[in-house]
């Protein structure tokens, strides 16, 4: 898959998606896509930073420093008000999207 064309058109509503789940650090959203693509999808972290940093920016998400036990300090994400308001935006013009293209792909009925 090229991931290019997917990271400009839906990397935001991804981002978005995982972090309302659990506020996440950026390795954990890249193994994330990952896993869940069983890898059809991977993510360089020098291309998923400048997303989340522009996220950060535009009031979508918001960063905090933790440590887990046993564990280094890492970075978090968590969505914010304004990013969940972006998500059910991004979630209504995908549907949208997805319901055309499940009809534009069903197979057309034979002309007679």
């Amino acid at each position: 898959m090229d991931n290019r064309t997917l990271n400009a058109a839906m990397i935001e509503a991804i981002v978005l998606s995982i972090i309302a789940r659990s506020p996440s650090y950026g390795y954990e959203i890249i193994k994330r896509v990952g896993d869940m693509t069983d890898g059809a999808i991977e993510w360089a972290a020098g291309s998923l930073y400048p997303v989340l940093h522009r996220m950060e920016m535009n009031g979508h998400i918001e960063s905090f420093w933790h440590q887990p036990e046993g564990e280094r300090k890492r970075k978090y994400y968590r969505i914010t008000d304004d990013g969940q308001k972006a998500l059910e935006r991004e979630k209504r013009e995908w549907s949208t999207v997805e319901r055309l293209v499940h009809e534009l792909w069903r197979p057309s009925p034979a002309a007679d």
